[in-house]
């Protein structure tokens, strides 16, 4: 069912439609996945897919939780490897950061808030 209010739906299905996002600022503001708040991301990533560049500048706190497979994160004074389904980070403003996926992978971020000119090709 999906109306004003309600939006029923699958990640797997909804997240190739807007580059991982389920929700934040980028979705129509009728859409009940519009958010300025936060945003979300359902990200699958084949074994070697990398961030095209490290995000810097960032003022946005970021939760970063592994579903499954094998996920690195790239932060300025360390490396985290998440391998076992749940592992996550956070990292918060003004820390940079890139990732690679070692293996397949599948994870959820959440980012908070949710604002524009963040998006990388």
């Amino acid at each position: 069912m999906n109306d004003d209010t309600v939006y029923v739906g699958n990640a797997g299905h909804d997240a190739p439609l807007d580059r991982g996002w389920l929700l934040g600022h980028f979705k129509d503001p009728g859409d009940p996945r519009h958010s300025s708040d936060v945003e979300i991301k359902w990200g699958t990533h084949p074994p070697g897919d990398r961030r095209a560049q490290w995000a810097t500048g960032e003022v946005r706190t970021a939760l970063l939780v592994l579903i499954s497979g094998r996920f690195r994160i790239e932060l300025p004074d360390r490396t985290v490897v998440l391998s076992r389904q749940g592992d996550y980070v956070v990292w918060g403003k003004g820390v940079d950061h890139s990732w690679v996926a070692e293996e397949e992978s599948v994870v959820l971020t959440v980012r908070w808030p949710s604002i524009s000119g963040w998006r990388v090709d």
